[in-house]
């Protein structure tokens, strides 16, 4: 192996190892947050998130926030994204629960149908 690639590989190692960092104290607040049924981020929610900047003195309410907009619209695209897939569950369910019965009536056709006794046989079954 030649010197370049030894301390090429020795650099990225090197490299490697250094930037490693450990994030254990953020780790550990946001499970402090969770504990005490605060949001796991601060910004997450809360009153200077969710409120507006200012109120007019008129009583008329005010525009809302880009963000406020943003979030409202994200909101909505989830609702519509979660009904969406539970009408393709139901719709999966129900025809599940169809092919199912159909499976059942054809095998009882198949009973049904079967060569059924005659002559002597007929008469020592009844």
């Amino acid at each position: 192996m030649s010197i370049i690639l030894k301390s090429t590989a020795t650099l990225l190692q090197t490299q490697l190892i250094s930037r490693t960092l450990s994030s254990t104290p953020a780790l550990c607040l946001k499970e402090w947050r969770e504990a005490q049924g605060l949001p796991r981020h601060r910004n997450a929610e809360g009153i200077l998130t969710d409120a507006p900047d200012y109120t007019y003195l008129d009583g008329r309410p005010t525009p809302l926030l880009k963000k406020q907009k943003k979030r409202m619209l994200l909101q909505r695209e989830y609702a519509s994204k979660i009904v969406d897939l539970i009408s393709d569950l139901d719709y999966a369910k129900e025809r599940h629960q169809k092919m199912e019965a159909a499976k059942e009536e054809e095998r009882q056709n198949i009973i049904a149908n079967r060569l059924k006794p005659k002559g002597a046989a007929l008469s020592r079954k009844k």
